[in-house]
């Protein structure tokens, strides 16, 4: 798969892109699904756009009821790459427009492919006012964590948190360990390597991993790190497995060493899925994992996806799935 493929699917619903404005008059513009049928992606281009992302949302509204709007995409921005400016236009028109959102559940920040932004060149913000002035979303996604905060929060209501880097910093990684999500069920991080900002360590997990804070947490992923050995090791002991139905720790640096750790520590045959993809597992300890989980039933995704080691200058080099 591309890693930084646009979304399909928010909140159940498939995504729908509004048309643009050099789509006016035509039937694409005029034959729009329902307000609440679809997860509307808002886009513009990145380079040379002929508007700017708060002119879409506000041609948006004027084309659309937004009172029924259930879940909102943001796709492409225009500079979105631009540390002085990136999303930070439009945190700010969602923030202004929150009072023609009642009905708002979802929210994507950042749905670009690379073509359009690298992952790790795009530009995020605080997400904290966004969070407070949205009590009532269920699903919260970000693509990119050059710039991103995400203090500790208390959100009642969210559901699903997902942050998806290059290189998450480890201030968002601690905030969001930090923070009151007691209806969070599905918990996804891209955690990256440090040439991309991904600056986080094993303690800073720690609160996820208790589990304390998210009594109802059933899908955990902790992904896309350098540091996957360590993960899977605190993993194997870590009260917050009991009661996962899926656990992910793939497109990172995983080695025999996590492998083993994981499968001599506490059982896992009581998750529905584990997903190790992307991998540098050897194959007698593929095999064992096999015989270990799949006769209790466990999905097992074991394929390499391209996990490949280089020698050079002595050393054996292995890589993340996603970096810049």
């Amino acid at each position: 798969m591309s890693y930084a493929e646009h979304l399909r699917e928010w909140y159940g619903l498939p995504v729908f892109d509004f048309p643009g404005p050099e789509d006016e008059g035509n039937d694409k513009a005029d034959d729009l699904p329902a307000a609440d049928a679809v997860a509307w992606r808002i886009s513009t281009d990145t380079y040379d756009a002929e508007e700017s992302w708060p002119e879409a949302l506000a041609r948006f509204a004027a084309t659309v009821d937004t009172t029924r709007v259930r879940a909102i995409v943001v796709g492409a921005v225009e500079e979105a790459y631009d540390g002085d400016a990136g999303l930070k236009p439009v945190y700010g028109a969602l923030l202004d427009a929150r009072a023609e959102l009642p009905s708002l559940r979802a929210l994507f920040l950042g749905d670009m492919e690379s073509e359009e932004c690298e992952i790790s060149w795009i530009n995020q913000a605080d997400v904290g006012p966004l969070l407070h002035a949205f009590p009532d979303l269920e699903e919260f996604g970000v693509r990119g964590a050059s710039g991103l905060e995400f203090p500790a929060v208390s959100h009642r209501r969210l559901r699903t948190l997902v942050v998806e880097s290059g290189g998450m910093p480890a201030d968002a990684v601690r905030g969001i360990a930090a923070s009151d999500l007691p209806a969070l069920e599905h918990l996804d991080l891209w955690l990256g390597i440090s040439d991309y900002g991904g600056d986080s360590e094993l303690g800073d997990l720690a609160p996820i991993l208790d589990g304390a804070r998210l009594p109802r947490l059933r899908h955990l992923a902790l992904r896309n790190c350098e540091y996957q050995d360590e993960i899977a090791t605190a993993v194997a002991s870590a009260p917050v497995v009991a009661r996962l139905e899926t656990l992910d720790l793939s497109m990172g640096v995983l080695t025999d060493d996590g492998a083993t750790a994981l499968l001599d520590g506490q059982p896992l045959t009581h998750l529905k899925r584990l997903d190790l993809h992307h991998h540098y597992i050897s194959g007698p300890l593929q095999q064992r994992i096999r015989e270990t989980l799949e006769p209790a039933g466990v999905r097992l995704d074991l394929d390499k996806d391209n996990a490949e080691e280089d020698e050079y200058d002595g050393r054996t080099w292995r890589y993340v799935a996603v970096g810049e």
